[in-house]
């Protein structure tokens, strides 16, 4: 039977069902697509299925004639009728994995997807999970749940885990050339996964169990966490001595060996930095390991967007402005540049506090014109228009985002203060006096 489905897949005759299309479950569905895979999405939302259907797109660096091409070539459609998960013969599981308000991982998603599946499940499918989680999740958690079923995992049903890669609106990296690893706990289970991502990603990477692909999404998020807070340290610490830590980083860049920069700014954000480590150090008080060296980089990044209104405080009091009463404007709500992307932003932890300390707060984004509600906050601001006359009713403009339209000549021009966490404002060279590091 497995040779069989081998070749199904190397003829793109299998049947490949997504669920979950978000900034992970979309693009590798339209990959599967554009190499001849007949590919159902499936999503809990009626809005974004709607909106696939007719050709359309909801994430930014996802072009909807991508979108468009797939529906018209009759390799494509979304729906949230979950029974027709029977009808496919893969299913790449991509849904949240985000932390409780105590910072403990929420697989809630996976469990409820998990039993969603098992009850639609036949014997010779392939399940793969592919969202950021502690090791033992697919096998410990997903197995039993599928297994309900009255199916065997890796006798019946295959089974397998391949962390997501995706880095949203990477000008050099997409999902296709991005190396994928895949684990799973039987050579039929792997041998099927790996060939199945064979034909869309430039290289697989097996490795010998889920567990083992688990903990290498962690580790690569863990290393990234950790030097991140390195660097926000340095900057505390720099700047408390009156020493520019961009200049720094940039020259210690030039060293062709031993060093990888990396750059500080107002928090984490993304899916996956600011989760990921938690769910190491969750699974690690199992055996009685405390990950101490892990967590107080957590700690260090989770302290950012205070430090950064402590410095946008000391600038204005610089002005004879009290935080409490003034009106900031945030540039950039996205947690990165350039994307549409919430989630995790530290902005959103920035407003929040803003507001709390009594401020006016409001916010520019040119890729999110009003913001929804997220797991932890609920505001309902729209973006403002930056005009010379806007500008100038606040009393503080903040960077949090760079994104490349922002103009930032005219903005410091039209301003009364700008606070920049990012290094934005390097280049500008009029009115300098009114630039403000955080």
């Amino acid at each position: 039977m497995i040779e069989e489905f081998v070749n199904r897949i190397k003829n793109r005759e299998a049947i490949v069902g997504v669920v979950g299309l978000g900034y992970v479950g979309l693009p590798l569905a339209l990959e599967f697509i554009e190499e001849g895979f007949t590919t159902v999405g499936f999503d809990i939302d009626p809005e974004k299925v709607a909106m696939l259907n007719e050709g359309e797109s909801y994430i930014k660096h996802i072009g909807p004639e991508r979108v468009r091409k797939a529906v018209e070539a009759k390799k494509f459609r979304a729906t949230n009728d979950f029974s027709e998960l029977k009808e496919v013969d893969a299913i790449l599981i991509a849904v949240p994995t985000p932390l409780t308000k105590h910072r403990e991982p929420d697989i809630s998603y996976i469990v409820k997807t998990s039993e969603t599946i098992s009850q639609h499940l036949r014997k010779g499918q392939l399940v793969v999970l592919e969202s950021s989680t502690f090791p033992g999740t697919t096998e410990e958690v997903m197995r039993p749940i599928l297994e309900r079923s009255g199916l065997t995992a890796h006798e019946d049903f295959y089974l397998a885990f391949s962390p997501e890669r995706e880095d949203p609106n990477n000008p050099k990296y997409s999902t296709k050339s991005i190396p994928k690893v895949v684990g799973a706990n039987h050579p039929d289970s792997l041998k099927l996964a790996k060939t199945l991502y064979d034909q869309v990603i430039v290289k697989t990477v097996p490795v010998s169990s889920s567990q083992a692909a688990e903990a290498t999404k962690l580790l690569e998020n863990i290393f990234r966490s950790v030097n991140i807070a390195l660097v926000n340290e340095m900057k505390v610490i720099l700047d408390r001595m009156g020493i520019d830590v961009w200049e720094v980083i940039n020259a210690a860049a030039t060293k062709p060996f031993g060093y990888m920069p990396f750059y500080p700014g107002p928090g984490l954000g993304g899916h996956c930095i600011p989760i990921d480590p938690f769910y190491l150090t969750w699974k690690a008080r199992e055996y009685d390991i405390n990950t101490k060296f892990i967590e107080l980089a957590g700690e260090i990044n989770t302290f950012m967007p205070y430090y950064v209104i402590n410095k946008l405080s000391d600038a204005m009091n610089e002005q004879g402005k009290p935080l409490k009463g003034s009106r900031v404007l945030i540039l950039g709500m996205a947690y990165k540049k350039d994307i549409d992307d919430l989630r995790e932003s530290p902005t959103l932890k920035l407003m929040d506090i803003l507001f709390k300390k009594g401020a006016h707060v409001e916010y520019n984004d040119p890729y999110i014109p009003e913001l929804w509600e997220t797991r932890h906050y609920k505001f309902n601001n729209k973006s403002v228009e930056l005009t010379p006359e806007n500008l100038a009713k606040f009393d503080a403009v903040l960077i949090s985002t760079d994104h490349s339209k922002y103009d930032w000549d005219f903005i410091v021009e039209h301003s009364k203060l700008v606070v920049d966490t990012r290094n934005a404002t390097v280049n500008v060279k009029k009115h300098r006096e009114k630039i403000y590091k955080a």
